[in-house]
């Protein structure tokens, strides 16, 4: 299991909670964006740059995203294809999707879209907080327990064979 993230938009905030739990878990996580972004040294911490364009860093998830990583994005489509793909996609904020939230989660985000490309002012969202990053923090040590858990019982089943 790896965990990717859409590190464009990311908060510098969430990626530090993430290199933190990279180590804790040791657990491979990698930034994937258009631009450089700082990361720590770490044997489980990377960048990984794409070329620029629309969609250029999603694209590059999607291909090699493996059924059960972890997504760490607020991209929604991406989010979508992630769950279809046999992933897991967190929001910055906390909210893990799943395959039943994500269908409404992108009727509402097309809807905003349609406001918007009609001259209505949606706002943006509001900006991360503590409870978010509470939210978040509490999230990923959730999914990464039971990934150590599910690791721990499969090691001895490995070592039986």
């Amino acid at each position: 299991m790896k965990i990717w993230v859409d590190a464009d938009a990311c908060p510098v905030v969430i990626k530090e909670i993430l290199f933190r739990a990279a180590e804790r878990a040791q657990v491979h996580v990698t930034l994937v964006a258009n631009q450089p972004v700082r990361v720590p040294p770490s044997r489980y911490v990377r960048m990984l740059q794409v070329g620029s364009g629309f969609d250029v860093a999603d694209n590059e998830i999607v291909a090699r995203l493996e059924p059960g990583d972890l997504v760490v994005t607020a991209d929604i489509p991406l989010a979508a294809e992630v769950i279809d793909k046999g992933g897991h996609a967190l929001n910055p904020r906390g909210e893990m999707y799943t395959a039943d939230t994500i269908r409404s989660r992108l009727d509402v985000r097309d809807f905003m879209e349609t406001l918007r490309a009609s001259g209505v002012d949606t706002g943006g969202p509001a900006a991360l907080n503590q409870r978010d990053r509470q939210a978040f923090a509490n999230q990923l040590d959730r999914f990464l327990h039971r990934y150590i858990m599910q690791r721990q019982q499969e090691r001895p089943a490995a070592r039986d064979t």
